[in-house]
């Protein structure tokens, strides 16, 4: 039971995503390619074509990685701290068990980015859109995802906490045996759960996404709606 105060049961206390802000310092041209276990500080990789590269557990801190092609490229277990990806795109991207903290993820064109296994905490992914993104058994911990187009994007099994949609299109997800904890949908603009709808619990959604989504929820529970004759 909620605790009253003044006569009236108490507000519910909201928990605030505590967002990335990456301040970076003046970062050295880098021109060079990617290698395993490589350490990159301070660096800016700037319109390079890094496809196919092997960045398997690199560490990058304080870098920016600007309008570079990522297509099939390994980060597998890389690190990115305070860091900043900006209009990369690119297919098949493994960031599979890779780790994630401050960091911005800006206008990405990508599809089929592996983030399994993945660790993100204080992550913002702003604008671009990102098909078939592979977020099974991720932890996600502070993360904002703000007027991006996310394609199938797949959750199962995965664990955020204090993550927010805002104004995104979120298109066939799945959520199946995912675990949600202070998840903000209240202003998707598309909101459509392919799988995992009873895993919702944990999650906070407006009104008409409710009346959108009750047909869904009816039948979860094996209820019948019919008009009446």
């Amino acid at each position: 039971m909620a605790r009253k105060t003044n006569g009236g049961p108490a507000k519910a206390r909201r928990v605030e995503v505590r967002r990335a802000e990456v301040r970076l310092p003046p970062l050295s041209p880098y021109g060079g390619g990617l290698e395993p276990d490589g350490d990159y500080d301070g660096l800016e990789f700037r319109d390079l074509d890094l496809a196919g590269q092997e960045g398997a557990g690199a560490r990058f801190i304080d870098c920016a990685l600007r309008e570079c092609a990522l297509d099939e490229t390994s980060f597998v277990r890389a690190r990115f701290i305070d860091s900043v990806l900006s209009g990369v795109r690119g297919v098949g991207t493994d960031l599979a068990g890779a780790s994630l903290r401050d960091v911005e993820v800006l206008d990405a064109r990508l599809g089929g980015v592996q983030l399994h296994g993945a660790v993100l905490e204080r992550v913002l992914i702003k604008g671009g859109k990102i098909d078939y993104l592979n977020l099974r058994k991720a932890k996600l911990k502070d993360v904002v995802f703000e007027g991006c187009v996310l394609a199938e994007p797949d959750f199962g099994g995965a664990e955020l906490e204090r993550v927010e949609f805002r104004d995104c299109v979120l298109r066939r997800v799945d959520l199946t045996a995912a675990r949600l904890k202070d998840v903000d949908l209240r202003t998707v603009a598309e909101l459509d759960i392919a799988r995992g709808l009873d895993r919702l619990s944990g999650a906070v959604i407006s009104s008409a996404q409710l009346l959108y989504l009750a047909p869904a929820f009816a039948a979860q529970i094996g209820v019948r709606v019919e008009d009446g004759v």
